[in-house]
């Protein structure tokens, strides 16, 4: 195990050497793939479109990769997570008859998200000691995005309309921090998210019933 450990980071030195540069800034393959996987999953994710976790999969994958071959252990750890709740909503949405881009789109209630207020409060500290202890460059923030986009993808994959809202929280606390570090292109992507993300909850919107919104 140790020796697989050791070898992957020459295996995975590819991904994430520098092909070409933009603006100063050198860009991967891994990068690349990252960016446009990204896009195409959130753009798939405003439309309802079941495709949106087999892309967010891929996305998870890639970046994972990349963050391990650079070493940084806790955010490839998330990705594997991200991963595994992709897999858990692709199968939720089949086995509930939300495959169509049209079918219903649920609202949380309010204890719904009293509880995942929560479970980022009680999540967020363990995420910024873990990440602290590896040398993270801003562990509070980190966790508290990681922490976010969890509860995000948690209502993702029920479907549910106030996942964009915490989605759009994620874009607008990743926004300034990529500005912060240099990274003007990644900054740039979270402000596509961001257009992306309000289009979604604008487009979700219409399929929430409107027995829903009467009951509310």
């Amino acid at each position: 195990m140790l020796a697989v450990l050791a070898a992957a980071p020459s295996v995975l030195a590819p991904l994430t050497r520098p092909v070409l540069g933009v603006y100063g800034m050198p860009l991967s393959w891994g990068d690349m793939a990252g960016f446009v996987t990204g896009v195409v999953c959130v753009w798939l994710t405003a439309r309802a479109n079941i495709w949106n976790f087999p892309v967010g999969i891929a996305n998870s994958a890639i970046l994972g990769l990349v963050f391990f071959e650079q070493r940084l252990f806790a955010d490839a750890s998330l990705q594997v997570v991200f991963i595994l709740l992709s897999v858990q909503g692709l199968l939720a949405w089949l086995e509930q008859g939300q495959a169509s881009e049209s079918a219903p789109v649920r609202r949380s209630s309010g204890r719904e998200l009293g509880l995942l207020a929560l479970s980022v409060v009680v999540v967020m500290p363990g995420l910024c000691w873990l990440l602290g202890r590896l040398n993270g460059s801003a562990p509070l923030v980190d966790a508290l995005v990681a922490s976010l986009s969890l509860a995000a993808q948690w209502l993702l994959n029920r479907r549910m309309l106030e996942t964009w809202g915490f989605w759009i929280v994620v874009d607008l606390i990743s926004i300034p921090l990529y500005i912060s570090r240099d990274l003007p292109l990644i900054a740039g992507l979270y402000v596509i998210f961001l257009g992306l993300c309000c289009q979604g909850f604008l487009r979700w919107r219409l399929l929430v019933p409107a027995k829903t919104w009467s009951a509310a």
